[in-house]
Parts: structure tokens; sequence; C-alpha cells
């Protein structure tokens, strides 16, 4: 039933009608919704982030996948101050998205994909990766998108000029 969640057409909808299911069986997912960022670079908490980003992508089960998990780890790698930073979340969200992923009992090479996504999302994408696996830096690079896409909207310009030179080189 997830791959027919994550492939609909009006995925934040149909998640949002079976949150129940969702947090079943990802219960990972529970700490994410209400948990706000306190940082002028969001206007979402991360779980609302994490939805926008959905909606603004492709029907491809790995990228909405991949897009459900890439902030599982920030309730629990926070650093507050007068801003309320992230680092490491990244890594975080792999560890526990490897896990997630172990108990649905997906190939170890699928999830080692997965988790390589989820680890790279924050990330500048090199010319290296583009040349050695393009497809991979492809999909990293539509997960970079919606992701970008879901941060404030008055605080976008560094992103989209993030975006229009990567997309430049693909």
């Amino acid at each position: 039933m997830l791959d027919e969640i994550l492939l609909s057409d009006d995925i934040v909808q149909i998640i949002n009608n079976n949150i129940n299911y969702m947090l079943e069986i990802i219960p990972e997912i529970k700490p994410m919704i209400g948990f706000e960022h306190n940082n002028p670079e969001h206007h979402l908490d991360v779980w609302e982030h994490t939805l926008l980003a959905l909606s603004l992508s492709p029907p491809n089960y790995d990228i909405r996948l991949v897009l459900l998990l890439h902030d599982i780890g920030k309730p629990f790698s926070y650093q507050d101050g007068e801003i309320r930073h992230f680092k490491g979340h990244a890594a975080m969200s792999a560890a526990i998205s490897r896990n997630i992923l172990k108990r649905f009992n997906y190939p170890d090479s699928y999830i080692e994909k997965l988790c390589y996504l989820i680890r790279n999302h924050d990330y500048p994408i090199s010319d290296t990766q583009i040349l050695t696996n393009y497809d991979l830096a492809l999909k990293l690079y539509q997960i970079q998108r919606c992701d970008a896409l879901a941060h404030n909207p008055d605080r976008l310009e560094k992103r989209k000029q993030y975006l229009k030179k990567i997309e430049e080189k693909f």
C-alpha cells in the first residue's frame, strides 16, 4: 500500500487520509509532526515541509520515498540558539531510514542507494557525481529541487541559483 500512496497523484491528501497507516508502518515520522524549524530558511514545521517537498515531486517511487525520509532525523539532531540548526541531520536521517528500509525488507543495494540520496540531499552535487553515475546524480538533483523549493519562499534566491547551475550541468 505504501507504493500506492507514494505514487498517487495527490500525494499530500492521500498521506493525510492514511496518516494512521503511515504512522503504523513508519512510527519514526511522528516526531516530525509539529516539530518547528525555528529557522528563517523554513516557514513550515518539519512534517509540513516534507509534505510540500513531496507535492513538488514527480511520481517516482525512489524520489518520493527519499523525500518522505530525508528530514526524519531532524527532531534528533538539532542545535538550539537564536536560530535552530540541524547539523548532522542528513546522516541521522540516513541512519534512521536504514532501519526503516531494512524493516521493509528491501535489498541491501537498494537501501544503500536510498541512504546515499538521503545522506547527500543537502550537499552540492559535484561534476564527479554526474560523470560517474548520471542517473543517481539526476535523482539527487530532483530530490534537492523539491526540498529547496519547499523552503521559505522569501529566502529562495540562493537555492534557485544553485539549482539553475546544477540543472545546466545536466
